[in-house]
């Protein structure tokens, strides 16, 4: 069965808002959103193109308190802004209907982007972060699977360090959200 967001769709904020009320790491989002620049003029004219659909939206299930969101989410505001696909923010705590529908390796992973057409239907999503980094927590969760072992955390905190490296010093992981979240948005 396909997964349906309808009853979400209008009634998450709008990235403005998400911005406005953040209590925590709003200093960093907004200098990783100031700090964006497409990576080509093809990428820039591929989201412009969708304002041509009017039959797309996108949720994103997060919350101001997660690095990957503060890091990742910017970028994906920039982009979506030139694409005119609506955008509700739904804040994970008060969403928790919604992130349980997308799960990553069986826990609640944020951010998730959703797009979705205007009736609901989840045609694709991006997250919780590019798959390059993505790939250390993947290494781990197929060789870690017990939460319970008495290293876990100690062994977590070792894979957490390696996604800061993957993600690097720099904005250049931002190339890679806007060519895979434009794979996405292709594939609909």
């Amino acid at each position: 069965m396909s997964k349906n967001v309808a009853s979400k769709i209008g009634n998450g904020i709008s990235p403005e808002q998400f911005i406005a009320g953040m209590t925590k790491n709003k200093e960093q989002f907004i200098s990783w959103k100031e700090k964006f620049q497409w990576p080509s003029e093809e990428d820039k004219a591929f989201y412009e193109s969708l304002n041509n659909r009017d039959d797309l939206r996108c949720l994103i299930v997060m919350a101001d308190w997660c690095g990957d969101a503060v890091r990742n989410i910017p970028v994906v505001f920039n982009v979506l802004e030139n694409s005119g696909i609506p955008i509700d923010v739904l804040i994970m705590e008060d969403h928790l209907d919604t992130i349980d529908q997308f799960l990553t390796y069986g826990g609640r992973s944020i951010p998730i982007v959703i797009i979705a057409d205007t009736g609901g239907v989840v045609l694709g999503q991006w997250g919780p972060r590019p798959k390059h980094v993505q790939e250390v927590m993947a290494q781990f969760k197929a060789t870690n699977p017990d939460r319970e072992a008495a290293d876990y955390a100690e062994r977590m905190a070792v894979v957490r360090a390696g996604i800061m490296a993957q993600y690097g010093e720099g904005t250049g992981y931002q190339t890679h959200i806007v060519t895979e979240l434009r794979e996405v948005l292709e594939s609909v």
